[in-house]
């Protein structure tokens, strides 16, 4: 009886802890600070796959980001439209914004949320990679406009203020947003963004759900090092410095062949580079006179220009650094304190290589043949006009003019031509 009472009573135990866990309710948690683009696409795709996967009651996206790539905004908008888990944007910590893409993200979630001392806006397109006409222009714009009011349509927020901030970059802070109802609430934290939304309604594409997020477990979605890695890449100075990095191991590699490293460090920093390149708005006019400041640099250690293959190499080196990310966004440009101090570095370097590859050219010679013309040495024996010479720590056979009258033994020569191995002197 004893153990049939243990037995009941365990079971008890285990059912209440089951149904305690059960009932515990998590909440994922995933970070985007920076410019919106194919990686912060994927970060974000992969979070509410995870958080529909973990059977969560909603996604928490913490955002701060000056604007980005349209695909990668469009991307985004798409997978919170269409996701099968809540998804929460707020915009903090204090100090944060959400500009550009940023507006059409934040509109687009189940529910939008500031932090206070946040700013929300200015959401003009802008041309990336070049520029465009004024009829192109309008019809960006008018695009844009049609995109941002479906999305605000369809989540019932302010879809004529969402209409400004595309046509006349209007910027608001978090009341003013939330007086709006451009957002749906602000809050201190995520804890008390948690506590706030806790039994809203949110519709999903599977139909209506109830948050129940209070004292829920918050599960921070932490992103894996590859994707921080490729974050860091498609910073566009890292991309610039990369590719910089690449074209001088290549240089060195084609220039001393079989120094293997610099080769193999290039070739790495260039696939590096390619990458990042696939995820910023690249001139490719700007990567071509890149290109061609390469080859130049390359042939100038093949073919002798006297430098004028090196100049043409770092006037298309500058040039191309200008024009390879020609965007109006401050955060879509390489510094330019970069590009002055990689073309210069560049310059000096290469100036250095051919300043010393002159000088070596005009140096006078003092091997071979050549380098005995000019020489001094001493008679060993009487040339007339055929003898022994001592020159250079060397013994050997000399003629003089037979008209010169000959050079007796022991005195002074200088030697003026050489022919099969018979050196041509005179008396100094």
């Amino acid at each position: 009886m004893k153990k049939r009472a243990f037995a009941y009573i365990l079971i008890i135990i285990l059912s209440f802890v089951s149904l305690l866990f059960s009932a515990t309710k998590s909440v994922d948690l995933v970070t985007i600070d920076g410019a919106i683009s194919p990686i912060t696409a994927r970060i974000i795709t992969n979070a509410i796959k995870s958080a529909s996967d973990d059977g969560s009651e909603a996604l928490v996206i913490e955002l701060n980001t000056p604007g980005g790539l349209d695909e990668s905004m469009r991307q985004i908008t798409r997978d919170i439209l269409n996701s099968d888990v809540p998804v929460v944007i707020y915009v903090g910590p204090s100090g944060s914004r959400a500009a550009s893409a940023g507006v059409f993200i934040t509109l687009a979630a189940h529910i939008a949320a500031m932090a206070p001392g946040t700013n929300i806006g200015a959401a003009h397109p802008v041309s990336i990679g070049g520029q465009i006409d004024s009829t192109m222009q309008e019809k960006v714009t008018n695009d844009a406009v049609a995109y941002i009011k479906s999305i605000a349509t369809k989540r019932g927020r302010n879809a004529n203020w969402a209409e400004q901030a595309v046509r006349k970059s209007v910027s608001i802070t978090e009341y003013e947003a939330l007086k709006d109802s451009v957002i749906d609430l602000v809050a201190n934290n995520v804890r008390d963004l948690l506590d706030k939304i806790d039994g809203r309604k949110v519709e999903l594409p599977s139909g209506e759900k109830v948050l129940n997020t209070k004292n829920a477990l918050v599960q921070r979605i932490n992103i894996g090092w590859w994707d921080n890695i490729l974050q860091i890449i498609a910073n566009p100075t890292i991309a610039y410095i990369l590719f910089t990095l690449a074209m001088w191991g290549l240089f060195f590699e084609l220039s001393n062949p079989g120094s293997i490293l610099p080769g193999v460090v290039g070739g790495i920093c260039l696939i590096l580079a390619i990458f990042a390149f696939q995820a910023l708005p690249i001139n490719y006019a700007g990567m071509l006179l890149m290109i061609l400041a390469i080859i130049l640099f390359i042939a100038e250690v093949k073919v002798v220009s006297h430098g004028l293959l090196t100049i043409g190499g770092i006037i298309s080196m500058i040039l191309g650094s200008l024009m390879l990310i020609n965007s109006p966004e401050p955060y879509m440009r390489v510094s330019l304190t970069v590009v002055v101090t990689v073309t210069l570095g560049t310059a000096l370097f290469f100036l250095f290589a051919v300043g010393m590859g002159l000088k070596a050219q005009m140096k006078k010679v003092t091997t071979g043949d050549k380098g005995m013309i000019g020489k001094i040495g001493q008679a060993r024996t009487e040339l007339k006009p055929e003898g022994y010479v001592f020159v250079r720590g060397e013994l050997w056979k000399a003629e003089c003019d037979p008209q010169s009258g000959g050079i007796e033994k022991g005195e002074k020569v200088k030697v003026i031509g050489i022919e099969n191995l018979i050196l041509k002197v005179t008396k100094t």
